[in-house]
């Protein structure tokens, strides 16, 4: 029996009205199957940051977080256990205290996972910020250090100018 996978993408700030049209935008994204939305975040510690939500719900994620689509790539032959397995053994690569919008979100996450599941990408649109971000430099230094890192990292990240 296959399953479908299916992912969600969420718009994560209301810059996202006018830069989305230019093909840039900060989005979130989950997959789901099985009945539930896998998705990964970060916080600050060294253990897995994926974690599980119901599907679509924007309540569970955050107040920043708007439904934009669900975009179906495929299907899998994997049961349940298979899933949760890989989802474990994706945890110790997607840790929490390793977030970073540019480097390692929730849309790397989402593309590792689609691909041992379905062998399928994501759109290159939904992580198109973090590409540029990788290829200018500058773009990182642009953006807002709360987009980079969760807040609670913030606290654990040296500071420019304070001699570490």
């Amino acid at each position: 029996m296959t399953t479908p996978v299916t992912v969600h993408v969420y718009d994560m700030y209301w810059t996202n009205e006018w830069t989305s049209n230019l093909g840039i935008g900060v989005y979130h994204t989950g997959v789901e199957l099985h009945n539930k939305e896998y998705a990964y975040g970060g916080h600050q510690f060294p253990f897995s940051g994926i974690f599980e939500i119901t599907p679509k719900d924007t309540e569970e994620l955050g107040p920043n977080f708007k439904f934009k689509e669900s975009i179906q790539l495929g299907c899998t032959d994997m049961t349940a256990p298979e899933v949760d397995s890989i989802v474990q053994q994706l945890g110790h690569q997607y840790r929490g205290d390793q977030y970073h919008l540019l480097k390692k979100n929730c849309n790397h996450f989402t593309t590792a996972f689609v691909d041992i599941l379905t062998g399928k990408q994501l759109p290159k649109w939904v992580n198109r910020l973090a590409s540029i971000g990788d290829t200018l430099p500058f773009v990182e230094r642009a953006l807002p250090k709360e987009w980079l890192t969760p807040v609670v990292l913030q606290e654990t990240l040296p500071q420019s100018g304070h001699g570490t």
